[in-house]
């Protein structure tokens, strides 16, 4: 602190700047972790990125009646969206784990850097 009870501007932009940098590798660790959902007793597995970004799908085939396909088809739309929504919300997870103690710091619960907006 500078006498008088202002705050070292210098100190705070490397603070500022070292958090950015902190949240920017945060985001590509979150973008490059494989996350995995699956839903019907694992029958459909979704996996996407820490991000969200879907990356695979894979269907097992015990999944799919042949002797109803309209019946399949219907099931298999189903499953697929439960297990990107599985994955989805692990990854949802993840991100409040990685990214969280970084926005509280950045303006959350008052650990915010003084005298700067955020």
């Amino acid at each position: 602190m500078i006498p008088g009870g202002q705050p070292n501007m210098q100190q705070l932009l490397q603070q500022a700047q070292k958090m950015q940098q902190d949240l920017a590798a945060a985001q590509q660790e979150l973008a490059e972790t494989p996350v995995e959902g699956s839903a019907g007793g694992g029958l459909v597995k979704a996996t996407v990125t820490g991000s969200g970004e879907l990356k695979g799908l894979v269907i097992d085939p015990k999944a799919i009646d042949t002797d109803s396909a309209e019946e399949t088809a219907e099931t298999l739309a189903d499953l697929v969206l439960a297990a990107v929504r599985d994955a989805n919300a692990t990854a949802q997870k993840l991100q409040q784990q990685k990214l969280g103690p970084l926005a509280q710091a950045l303006g959350g619960g008052g650990g915010g850097i003084p005298g700067l907006p955020f």
